[in-house]
């Protein structure tokens, strides 16, 4: 099967698993979930996917199997400890400090696994807060996918290894021992409400003032991200704080979210400015005859500026695009919702003029600029000739809180001045050199930006890579913890073997009578020491050999038959009397007496002979 059948056939499964449970994993990156559906199939010696998919419809209880092998939960109490120390003590103080003493706070870890990051929130904030202050008025919301992973992190009881993270000091404040496991405070586990949420296709949690989502979104496609993290913009307050996992740096989300501190993956919400709201919201603070003015002086102002024939356009100190009228949006193609996006983001910033590195200068000079004579290619190829002015916004105080923009269309004029060109035959000549200079610039300029969009793509790819690499990484770490599950129970297993062993060589020695057992092809697998008395031979000397080739004082030859009759199935004991030599020369009479040794079901696999002196 080629690549694209095979693929064809994965998607059909992952569709299967959508319309028979419910769970949409098309989000999820192909290249990490194929590598989990493939470990699953090896576990059932299963190697394509269209046979997977008939053996899913056979067994349906497999799916409770496939989703633990994909949904990997890798996790820990203060996982990466210098990020959390970081969250705790610069921003998670911070946030609760800036709240009004009675304000609720509403915390939610997304994608929990076992829960115990939803308890690292619990203890960091009722470090903060105290006891009392946490359970009134805190709540941690804490989600997954996996119910498996939800019914372990709602019993909130831990191993002694799972603990290891946890200072011993908080782990006697917030841990109490039940048996050889611990489990989380009651009266503080009550603040912790734990849930079934996908972040792909459920609603998210609203109001909140921190979410805590850590190598969750490494799992999902591009696509997937950005829906994901569209609701986590709206589910948090202004200001409200994101904290992700070390893979997770949202280079191509800025209008979503800014770094707090990228080293530990800390994120502040962008706010989404809507300046009619705040006059609004500020008249509705006085009276009613003064509110109802302000709002209509407003709503005025901003009909005026709308309908303004000349396009303009504000821009904040923080380079955020506040206002366009009508006649700017109409002529560069900005909509509605580019208000309040960083200018930076929009095409307008560079073409037809670089706006940014003007409107610093009259930051700097607090001066209005005026550049002449920019052009812009329209549509239909005509070339659009504007003179640009741009001016300080400034308060009573003399304080900068932006700048206006508008761009006047002189292109009639340009006209004129080309009519008047026309009649000298070297300003037309100096026109054209102008023109092919002005083609050459806006080719630098596009192949500018086309370095630079290649700049950014490289940058999402080598972001990919990381995420990708951090998934194995978690991959590695979840089969290691299996590997380590297995190794201990062969450890038990092999010291109840070491046990038994210990015993079986206890009796064998304490014996009065030698003791030697031999394989169906007769040859020794033990050997006690009072036949190594006997027969002068060691133990070591004789393992692994068959018995007709020991050079002994006992006439082995004449046991070979009763051997095999025990061999072939007489259960009653053979005995035998011979003349013998022991080790010391001295010759006796040796009883020899034969019984078959068998497994547990009943079947043959060796004998034992126990002799002694007559």
């Amino acid at each position: 099967m080629n690549t694209n059948d095979e693929d064809a056939v994965f998607e059909a499964l992952l569709d299967y698993l959508k319309r028979a449970r419910g769970f949409d994993f098309t989000g999820y990156k192909r290249s990490s979930l194929k590598r989990r559906v493939h470990k699953r199939m090896a576990s059932r010696g299963i190697n394509r996917f269209e046979d997977y998919l008939d053996y899913l419809e056979v067994y349906p209880n497999e799916f409770a199997e496939l989703f633990n092998t994909i949904l990997i939960n890798v996790t820990s109490f203060f996982r990466d400890q210098a990020a959390w120390s970081y969250l705790q003590e610069h921003i998670i103080t911070s946030l609760i400090w800036g709240k009004p003493e009675d304000e609720p706070i509403r915390v939610w870890s997304a994608g929990c696994a076992s829960g115990e990051e939803a308890y690292t929130l619990a203890i960091v904030l009722a470090e903060i807060l105290g006891d009392e202050q946490f359970r009134q008025r805190v709540k941690v919301y804490a989600t997954d996918v996996d119910e498996e992973a939800l019914a372990q992190a709602r019993q909130s009881s831990y191993s002694t290894k799972e603990l290891e993270p946890v200072s011993l000091e908080l782990r006697e404040r917030y841990f109490e021992p039940l048996g050889d496991r611990f489990t989380f405070r009651a009266d503080l586990r009550r603040s912790v409400i734990f849930g079934r949420h996908d972040l792909v296709q459920d609603a998210p949690i609203s109001r909140l003032d921190l979410l805590v989502c850590r190598n969750a979104l490494m799992y999902f496609n591009a696509e997937a991200q950005a829906r994901i993290l569209n609701r986590f913009h709206f589910a948090l307050r202004d200001p409200g704080i994101l904290f992700l996992g070390k893979a997770e740096m949202l280079l191509s989300h800025a209008n979503l979210f800014t770094p707090t501190n990228l080293q530990h993956r800390i994120f502040s919400k962008v706010p989404q400015i809507n300046l009619r709201d705040r006059f609004l919201s500020f008249s509705q603070a006085n009276d009613d005859r003064v509110s109802t003015d302000l709002s209509s002086y407003v709503r005025l102002r901003e009909v005026a500026f709308d309908k303004s024939l000349i396009p303009q356009m504000v821009v904040d100190v923080n380079g955020n695009l506040i206002f366009a009228n009508s006649s700017l949006r109409v002529m560069f193609g900005l909509v509605q919702q580019d208000l309040g996006r960083p200018l930076q983001d929009l095409e307008i910033s560079y073409r037809p003029l670089e706006l940014r590195s003007q409107i610093e200068q009259v930051y700097a000079n607090h001066q209005t600029i005026i550049v002449r004579d920019v052009t812009r290619q329209q549509l239909d190829g005509r070339v659009q000739h504007l003179d640009v002015r741009i001016a300080p916004l400034e308060d009573d105080n003399g304080e900068v809180m932006g700048a206006s923009v508008a761009f006047t269309d002189v292109s009639r004029y340009h006209e004129l001045q080309q009519e008047i060109q026309n009649s000298n035959q070297k300003l037309e000549t100096a026109n054209e050199e102008l023109e092919s200079s002005n083609e050459e610039l806006e080719t630098t300029n596009e192949e500018l930006q086309s370095t630079n969009e290649e700049l950014e793509t490289t940058n999402e790819e080598l972001q990919s890579t990381n995420e990708e690499l951090e998934t194995m990484n978690e991959e590695l770490q979840s089969t290691n913890e299996e590997l380590q599950t297995i190794n201990d129970e062969l450890r038990l297993r092999t010291q109840e073997l070491n046990e038994a062993n210990a015993f079986l060589n206890s009796i064998l020695t304490s014996m009065k009578a030698g003791v030697i057992a031999l394989n169906r092809q007769f040859q020794v697998i033990s050997w006690n020491s009072e036949a190594e008395n006997l027969w002068g031979l060691r133990n070591s000397e004789v393992q692994g050999e068959s018995l007709f080739n020991l050079d002994m004082g006992l006439p082995v030859d004449q046991l070979r038959d009763m051997i095999r009759r025990s061999l072939i199935g007489e259960k009653t004991s053979l005995e035998i009397t011979l003349d013998a030599v022991n080790r010391r020369g001295r010759k006796i009479k040796c009883r020899v007496v034969c019984n078959p040794m068998f497994d547990s079901e009943e079947t043959t696999q060796g004998v034992i002979l126990v002799m002694e002196e007559a």
